[in-house]
């Protein structure tokens, strides 16, 4: 195994986490990727998007080489707080390294995972004695916005890019994937979710006159009992069963004895490729007016903007190829799951197939955050199988 792309992904990641950036500050963060991608020939572009409401991002696109076929290595280097400093036992930027592991936020998610596939796509280059005429494209898409709003980040950068005649064939993101031991499981999709409140009104009063109120809890707990019986469908062979969680019930009330006028549901779904964000909100619809009855009308029911819809990268030759990567490196046969939360997979998956394999994900968001050198190091070997294969594959 290359010890030399192993050692420059602990520098990145050291240097990735040491600068502050969470989001929607970049912090230096970009320039580490890209002085270091600068330094084979990738050409480099920073891309800055704004709207009138959510904060400006900014954004790294590099590539390297021309034409078909065309490998979009990608990831963000924002993260999340660190809360308070004096929980942790090394500062969170600090990248410090001890007992075999190296500490800081963003250490799993993702700055660990984005210098392994940063070393191994700069060693790979360097192996080929820069990148050959005919070989193929090799590119970088980093955002700043994934821990965030997600609306100035991949999503506008992939859609720039495909306005400029960018191409994608086929796309690795270094999400934290890992359950046990470094490539055990690849994510070859995800699950969709939508995001839903409901308002019920009633009339305010005193709890000793309830005749002259109207107490809207007990109809909004019928529909919360709907909410909660619905069975959306029994998953399939790649994705478990739909489940949707009442994660609200709230009145605004702090009196014992008033009848509150309103009360507020909340609720979220995460959902398999059994259903879309319109089929999902007709289900919910239909339980609720089937809870409400006659009372419909003092019921409110919207949905979220922009909800996640539920996809899958089928098996093929992606999977196959970063498959016969992993057990090259490490002995496993990877699981291929689609469970989880959202990432920007959601939005890759509309320019091209994509999977996700990267660090274990046990201490990412939490105080403490840490990897295993030895886990940074897999990573990068994993990665750089991937790309030799891919690449000889394409020259096949």
């Amino acid at each position: 195994m290359d010890t030399a792309a192993a050692d420059l992904a602990r520098d990145l990641a050291q240097e990735l986490i040491r600068c502050p950036s969470v989001t929607p500050e970049d912090a230096g963060a970009l320039d580490v990727l890209q002085r270091a991608l600068k330094t084979v020939g990738f050409r480099t572009e920073r891309l800055r998007f704004e709207d009138e409401h959510t904060p400006s991002i900014d954004n790294l696109l590099a590539s390297v080489g021309a034409g078909a076929p065309h490998l979009m290595l990608t990831g963000h280097t924002d993260v999340v707080p660190a809360g308070a400093t004096h929980d942790w036992q090394f500062d969170p930027f600090s990248g410090a390294i001890d007992a075999g592991r190296l500490h800081g936020r963003g250490a799993v998610d993702m700055k660990g995972g984005l210098a392994c596939l940063t070393a191994a796509a700069i060693t790979h280059v360097r192996e080929r004695g820069g990148w050959p005429d005919g070989a193929g494209t090799l590119s970088f898409l980093v955002t700043g916005d994934e821990e965030g709003p997600a609306i100035n980040g991949t999503r506008k950068l992939l859609a720039w890019a495909f306005e400029h005649g960018y191409r994608f064939d086929a796309a690795v993101l270094a999400e934290p994937t890992t359950r046990h031991q470094i490539g055990d499981t690849i994510k070859i999709g995800r699950r969709g979710s939508l995001s839903g409140k409901i308002a019920v009104s009633g009339t305010q009063g005193h709890v000793a006159y309830p005749h002259l109120a109207d107490n809207p809890m007990p109809l909004a707990i019928s529909i919360a009992t709907a909410l909660n019986a619905l069975e959306l469908d029994n998953g399939n062979a790649h994705f478990e069963p739909s489940n949707l969680e009442i994660t609200s019930i709230d009145t605004a009330n702090t009196a014992y004895n008033v009848i509150p006028a309103r009360v507020g549901l909340r609720f979220n779904i995460r959902h398999s490729t059994e259903h879309d964000a319109e089929s999902l909100a007709r289900l919910v619809d239909q339980a609720v007016r089937g809870a409400a009855g006659d009372a419909y009308d003092a019921v409110d029911l919207t949905f979220l903007p922009n909800p996640a819809e539920a996809f899958l990268t089928a098996p093929g030759p992606l999977v196959d190829l970063m498959s016969a990567a992993v057990q090259a490196v490490t002995g496993l046969t990877p699981d291929l799951t689609t469970g989880g939360g959202t990432s920007d997979a959601r939005f890759i998956k509309d320019y091209c197939p994509v999977i996700e394999i990267g660090l274990l994900g046990q201490t990412m968001h939490q105080v403490n955050e840490n990897t295993e050198l030895a886990d940074l190091d897999r990573l990068t070997h994993i990665f750089s199988a991937f790309l030799e294969r891919y690449f000889r594959a394409a020259d096949a």
